[in-house]
């Protein structure tokens, strides 16, 4: 069996299970569930981020409103 094909019948069951079924897989499962849904960025990231973020606030970058970025996306 696929995995696209066991994803599918989980998703079937879990929709039409007990209430108490789905608890208990959600602990068991709840650890794997909550590390795969954090998002944290490197040193490395944060890094770059403060530098863009200083550079926009001193003006030595070109900043764009809303507007002027969707503009510029659409072409």
């Amino acid at each position: 069996m696929t995995v696209a094909a066991i994803r599918k019948k989980l998703k079937m069951y879990v929709d039409d299970v007990d209430d108490k079924i789905v608890k208990a897989l959600y602990t068991l499962l709840e650890d794997d569930i909550e590390d795969s849904s954090s998002f944290a960025l490197t040193k490395e990231q944060l890094s770059i981020l403060d530098e863009e973020h200083a550079l926009h606030l001193s003006g030595k970058t070109k900043s764009y409103s809303w507007e002027e970025a969707k503009e510029i996306i659409r072409g």
